[in-house]
């Protein structure tokens, strides 16, 4: 089947690519609203952009035309957020996160989610998560003729839970070794996103050697 973008709908074309754009990492975002409460909500369409700098990016959609979501207007005022990667355990806490509730509400109380501080940095994260990124504002870009934008995080922090990893010694081809960061993706088990309702873990990672 061959689908013309010109001649679909943006619905269309969203089912069309959210079905085949697979699996995507979930963002689960964390921000201060103007009053002090907390808002968390999740986001699918996210990666990362670089190492140095430590760039995230992630794209946001406007409620209505000319009024951005939470946690965009959220971030322009107060440029710090926290990135969670949920895992497959959290599923049903990450769709909860996703109810269109008022700016005023707070989604970790609907969701019955708790938070713990993140050492060093400014925001809080969530306790039930391996993976966080404490993250300021890099630069939000809109999408011309579309009532999207791209919200860029510049890693300030990252936690990850001694559960999950560990450090290796590897050794260098001149001999040498140094010690490396390794997650283990079975423990970790990050949740992703599929098309309509659908998620998924990770089952069988599996490694193939790079060509030298």
């Amino acid at each position: 089947m061959i689908f013309e973008t010109a001649k679909m709908s943006a619905q269309q074309i969203y089912h069309a690519t959210t079905q085949t754009l697979l699996p995507r990492p979930i963002a689960w975002v964390l921000t201060k609203h103007s009053s002090g409460h907390f808002n968390l909500a999740p986001f699918s369409y996210f990666t990362a952009v670089s190492s140095d700098p430590p760039l995230l990016v992630f794209s946001v959609g406007d409620k209505a035309p000319g009024e951005g979501k939470d946690t965009k207007v959220n971030i322009t005022s107060h440029p710090y957020f926290t990135i969670h990667i949920p895992s497959l355990g959290d599923a049903a806490a990450v769709t909860e996160t996703a109810a269109p509730l008022a700016a005023e509400e707070s989604e970790l109380v609907h969701a019955g989610l708790e938070t713990v501080p993140f050492e060093g940095f400014d925001m809080p994260r969530l306790a039930n998560c391996s993976v966080a990124y404490g993250c300021r504002l890099h630069d939000i870009q809109g999408i011309k003729g579309a009532p999207q934008s791209l919200v860029f995080a510049h890693i300030e922090q990252i936690y990850i839970s001694p559960e999950v990893a560990q450090f290796n010694t590897v050794r260098k081809p001149n001999g040498d070794t140094s010690e490396r960061l390794m997650v283990d993706a079975r423990k970790l088990n990050p949740l992703a996103r599929l098309g309509g309702a659908q998620y998924a873990g990770i089952d069988a990672p599996f490694e193939i050697a790079r060509p030298k």
